[in-house]
């Protein structure tokens, strides 16, 4: 399996639209995630993930093959030494470890470039696989807020993983 993380380009934007307009993927996403995913809604997310130095957001590839995207935004003003991660992954990639090895990749990143000592991610509790994900990858559920979010008029509870930069360097 070679998956890698590498910044985006305007030649992905038919791979980006084909991978996010299928609803399972969004299914976890928050609403402002477009929908549906266009070809203009593929342009302005690579141009605002293009713009930031250094990248905060990266295309996965697996094979050579667009996959899905992550990224991690370093918090500021008393939560600067935090980062929050979030990402999807096409669904033709799922069940493979891809997301896994796409998560260890973005912490050694996030922690060589930014003075972080935490990342944490937010999956819907009823989001087995993100979960699972972030726990093969090292996280920890830091707590699970009962009924905080709301996806497609249901309430869902708010589930928080983290890992820290030592226990991260430990692995």
């Amino acid at each position: 399996m070679h998956v890698t993380l590498r910044p985006w380009r305007n030649t992905d934007i038919p791979a980006l639209v084909s991978l996010a307009a299928n609803p399972k993927v969004t299914e976890f996403l928050t609403d402002g995630f477009p929908k549906p995913y266009t070809c203009e809604a593929a342009e302005r997310f690579i141009a605002f993930a293009l713009s930031e130095n250094p990248r905060k957001i990266l295309a996965i590839t697996v094979e050579g093959a667009l996959a899905g995207s992550i990224g991690v935004y370093p918090q500021n003003d008393i939560y600067r030494r935090n980062a929050e991660m979030g990402y999807w992954l096409g669904e033709a990639f799922w069940g493979n470890g891809y997301m896994v090895a796409a998560i260890h990749k973005m912490c050694k990143y996030a922690f060589d470039t930014w003075s972080l000592d935490r990342i944490y991610a937010r999956p819907f509790s009823s989001n087995a696989r993100s979960r699972r994900a972030l726990e093969k990858a090292g996280f920890t559920l830091e707590y699970e807020i009962i009924g905080n979010l709301v996806k497609n008029d249901l309430p869902e509870n708010e589930c928080c993983y983290s890992i820290r930069r030592s226990t991260f360097l430990a692995r």
